[in-house]
Formats: C-alpha cells, structure tokens, sequence
C-alpha cells in the first residue's frame, strides 16, 4: 500500500477534527475523501503530508512511517493545496524550477523534467508568464506540475477545482486519470462535486471526522437501490413540501425540474400512486438509480447529537 493509516485521530481543543480513520490506497488508485465542509477531509490530508502531528494512530506513506521516517515519507509525496501557492512575482518556468531545486532534482534533469511536465499540462507555451498573471485553471495546473516535478509516489490533492470552470475541471480530470494510468501512482483527493467523485476509484463519505460509507461509486450508489422516485414538476420546490407529507417519503430535493425522493422501498407503490394523483399531466413517477448527490444526501442528513469538526 503507497497510503496506509490506522486509528488516526487528531483533535482541535475538544474537537474531533480527525476520529479513528483508517484508509489504504495501492498504486493506481483513486481515492476520493466527500464530504460537508467541516467534514474533516482537509486536516485528513495535512495529516497524510505531515504538515500536522496526530493525537493518535499511524500514518505509513510509500511504506515510510510519516512520524519516525518524515523525510523518506515526505520524498514520496506531490501536494496540491487549496490556496495558490506559487510565486506570483515569478514566471511558470521560474517556480518550477524553484521546486524541482528544493525537492533536489540535479541541475542536468530539472529542465528536461520542467518543460515536460509543462508541456504535458498545457502550459508549454507559457513560461515566461508571471504566474499572477496566470487565469485560476492554468495556476491549479502549474501547482500539479509542480507537485508532480520529483515523481512522487503519492500525490495528495486538497479540491484542486475549486473555483474553476467546468471545461478547465474536466482538462484537470484528464490530467489526473493519465497521471495515475503512466506512473502508477497513488491520488487521495478531496472534492465538493459529485460528477469528480463518480470518476475516483473508491470514496469515503466522512462526517465529524470519521468514514460513514466507503466503496466504489457503484457500491455507494447500490445502498439506495429501490429507494429513489423521480417526478417531474414544473414547481419542484413548492412539489417538495407537499410531497415530504405523503408516509413513507423520507427526503425531497429538487433537481432542475425534478423531484427526487427518498422513499421507503415498503410504501413504493403506494407513494406512486399518491404521486400520481398530485402530477396533474406530468409524466409519471418512476423508479431511477440513485445518483451519487442522493447518497451524500441521504449520508449527510443532520443526526441528533452529532457534533461537526473543524475541516
């Protein structure tokens, strides 16, 4: 395993930011953490790079003990955080090659490496462009191919995308999938969107620290099988409302012009029948696979006496 840890836990005063977490990543995986804001995904990653000390637990990285091994440790890993952070008075070639001097790249490879992996993220053409200057997508794409100038092992993502638009996560995506098919190694990346979860490997749902549902995507979305009825509305918020009342409907969210609900399989027919009465010429409702935003719906439900940590 190129990720392992075990029983992590980390506390902020008396906050569970971490409790208990226990991951393994091989090579060529994926790993997606999901999770609410304050969920704990981001102190789970500076705990993986060794940037803070757990209260308890291990942490193996590329088989190296990250607490009595840190620098072997640290040597496996790529790190991407949320914050820009590359200098901004410097040009694109500039700072890489300022982190291929720092990660030890001898003077003879950095280059070569530099303007390879520039070029593989699209920015050959941008070298001596001040990184300040550079749009939100290609500074996300400098960091990649600043994280990846050593050839780490393990390459730690903490929401790369954020804030970025939709063609430009779908070109980081890309970037991502063909990192991990030519080198082989190990991502754990934290992510707000659905759509880039379906794409990892396997996930963790986390809440107040902890896992509450791992598996591939297939498998989380397999837990509510049977469970969601689809209605088209023309007022699906107003839908909700009335809907929410009907027994057996345990959740109301709108999509678009969509209703979906979380139903209890036992009351399937009644429901629809009751759904039908209220659809007045709409199509009908009908059985749909859950969706990934249905799972982390239905996993993030507020639960009574249950305390979020800082993320």
């Amino acid at each position: 395993m190129l990720v392992e840890t075990s029983g992590l836990r980390k506390f902020f005063s008396d906050t569970k930011a971490v409790d208990g977490l226990s991951l393994k990543v091989p090579e060529g995986e994926i790993f997606g953490l999901v999770g609410a804001d304050g969920a704990g995904k981001t102190t789970t990653l500076r705990l993986l790079v060794g940037a803070l000390r757990p209260d308890e637990g291990s942490i193996r990285i590329g088989g190296f003990d990250i607490l009595t091994q840190t620098d072997r440790a640290r040597e496996q890993i790529g790190y991407l955080s949320q914050r820009f952070s590359m200098y901004e008075d410097l040009t694109v070639l500039e700072n890489i090659r300022f982190f291929a001097e720092v990660r030890g790249l001898p003077s003879a490879d950095w280059k070569p490496r530099c303007m390879e992996l520039l070029e593989f993220v699209g920015l050959g053409g941008f070298t001596e462009r001040k990184a300040g200057q550079l749009s939100g997508g290609m500074k996300q794409k400098l960091g990649l191919a600043s994280a990846l100038v050593s050839r780490p092992r393990v390459l730690l993502l903490d929401e790369p995308t954020t804030g970025v638009d939709p063609a430009t996560r779908q070109d980081f995506w890309q970037l991502i999938i063909r990192i991990v098919r030519a080198e082989k190694m190990a991502v754990v990346i934290t992510t707000p969107y659905m759509d880039e979860a379906v794409r990892c490997h396997r996930l963790g749902f986390m809440r107040a620290g902890r896992f509450i549902a791992e598996g591939t995507p297939g498998q989380l979305r397999d837990t509510l099988a049977g469970r969601i009825l689809e209605l088209q509305t023309a007022g699906p918020i107003e839908a909700a409302a009335k809907v929410l009342s009907i027994p057996g409907v345990e959740d109301a969210r709108a999509f678009g012009d969509k209703l979906h609900l979380r139903v209890d399989p036992r009351h399937s027919a009644e429901i629809i029948s009751q759904l039908g009465s209220m659809g007045q010429g709409s199509p009908a409702p009908r059985l749909v696979p859950a969706s990934l935003e249905d799972v982390f719906i239905s996993l993030t439900a507020d639960r009574p006496g249950e305390e979020a940590p800082c993320d």
